[in-house]
């Protein structure tokens, strides 16, 4: 079974910086997708950022230039560096891992953490 644990959120604010962190733990041998999304008050969940094996990245347009997504493959972490915060990056941040090998064998997923908030005070 595949296990999601995030890390990093809290109060912040504007201007200001913070490191989300995913570590995926389970009989896991590879992770194709790694990624984050949020959800503010009264929105759906939207993309925020993702990463593949082969080294692609994909960001929301709001967050280009300001947010910027790395991985660790060997600790099978996920990183999502976040500069330049506005309020309206407040929302719940989840972790989502997809294509994942694991000693079962091959599952497309999603998998999702469990969320971590984060709040931009102006």
């Amino acid at each position: 079974q595949v296990q999601l644990v995030e890390s990093g959120g809290g109060l912040v604010q504007a201007g200001g910086s913070l490191r989300l962190s995913c570590a995926a733990s389970g009989n896991i041998v590879s992770i194709n997708t790694m990624g984050w999304y949020r959800q503010a008050p009264g929105k759906q969940r939207e993309l925020v950022a993702t990463s593949t094996t082969g080294g692609g990245t994909n960001y929301a347009n709001s967050v280009k230039g300001r947010f910027t997504i790395s991985r660790d493959n060997v600790k099978k972490t996920v990183y999502l560096q976040m500069n330049s915060l506005k309020p309206e990056d407040t929302a719940v941040y989840y972790c989502n891992a997809e294509k994942i090998v694991t000693n079962r064998g091959y599952s497309p997923g999603p998998y999702w953490g469990q969320g971590t908030q984060v709040t931009v005070s102006s």
